[in-house]
C-alpha cells in the first residue's frame, strides 16, 4: 500500500508542477523578452547618440585631437627617421 501512495503522490506532483508550467511559463518568457527588449533598446540607443554627435557630412573634414606641439626645428637630427631617396620611373 506504501508503495501505490509513493507513485501517486509522485503523479500528483509531476501533473501539478506541468499545470504551472503551463499557467506561468508564457508570463515568465514574456518577462523574459521584454527585459531584453529593453536592454537592446538601451544599448542600441547609446549607439544611434554616439553616433549622432559625430554625424558629418559627405566630404567635412573634422580633427578630433590636435597634435601635440614639439620643438620641430628642421636641424635637428633626432626627429629624423631616415634619408629621402627620389625614385625615377624608368620606362
Amino acid at each position: 500500500m506504501v508503495f501505490l501512495k509513493t507513485i501517486l503522490v509522485i503523479l500528483l506532483i509531476y501533473y501539478g508542477l506541468k499545470i504551472l508550467v503551463k499557467m506561468f511559463a508564457p508570463k515568465l518568457f514574456g518577462y523574459a523578452a521584454k527585459k531584453t527588449e529593453e536592454h537592446f533598446r538601451e544599448k542600441f540607443g547609446e549607439f544611434t547618440q554616439q553616433n549622432s554627435r559625430t554625424e558629418q557630412r559627405v566630404g567635412e573634414v573634422i580633427i578630433d585631437k590636435q597634435p601635440s606641439q614639439k620643438n620641430t626645428s628642421k636641424n635637428d637630427s633626432s626627429n629624423t627617421v631616415g634619408d629621402y631617396i627620389d625614385f625615377e620611373e624608368i620606362d
